[in-house]
């Protein structure tokens, strides 16, 4: 007789930590960091930890409810004139919004199934590099893509090359990546670093 334990499968997802970011000239705005920590067979990685900002959060709605058009997505918190990111209120209303946009979202398997969640999710790829990367556009696959970006914090896909002569570009500007995670063995604590975001302008 063999008995299969069937665990509760969980995904856990915490929007957390709003940090302001500079662009150039006088742009600032804010970026979440997004963790998942779950057993789900659905997921490339069982724990992430990547960075994003409300523009991408806009960006992953309308390319979900393109290709689920007969679900009802969730709403964003809305993007209100009078935002305001030095006001903490305001900052955490709208990190709550996307915590639960994302919470309700995890919950639908059709969205799931989407490969670009799991690029928003567990890779720092921009939205125009997921699209490619989701089109069969580029040499690495999804999984590949989330697996380069867990495995020691190494830039995806060309940069690997030039880690190897100087480990000192964690913190420069890349256009298809930004770092996120340190050197990460699927631990739950993961900490995520603010990451130079230039995949917009």
């Amino acid at each position: 007789l063999v008995f299969i334990m069937h665990l509760q499968e969980f995904v856990t997802v915490l929007v957390r930590d709003p940090r302001i970011q500079k662009e150039e000239s006088w742009h600032s705005y804010i970026d979440y960091e997004i963790f998942i920590h779950t057993n789900s067979m659905c997921f490339t990685r069982k724990t992430s930890c990547v960075r994003r900002r409300y523009r991408e959060f806009v960006w992953l709605r309308q390319r979900l409810q393109s290709n689920a058009v007969l679900i009802q997505l969730p709403e964003l918190p809305s993007k209100t004139p009078f935002f305001n990111m030095n006001n903490p209120n305001h900052v955490d209303h709208r990190r709550q919004g996307l915590q639960e946009f994302l919470e309700k979202i995890l919950q639908d398997a059709l969205l799931l199934s989407d490969s670009r969640l799991h690029l928003f999710l567990q890779t720092q790829l921009s939205p125009e590099d997921m699209e490619a990367c989701v089109s069969g556009q580029t040499k690495y696959s999804v999984a590949d893509a989330i697996h380069s970006f867990a495995s020691l914090n190494r830039r995806f896909p060309i940069e690997d090359e030039e880690r190897k002569k100087g480990k000192n570009d964690a913190d420069s500007d890349s256009e298809s990546s930004s770092s996120g995670l340190g050197p990460s063995d699927d631990s739950i604590s993961c900490g995520c670093k603010a990451s130079p975001a230039s995949e917009e302008s």
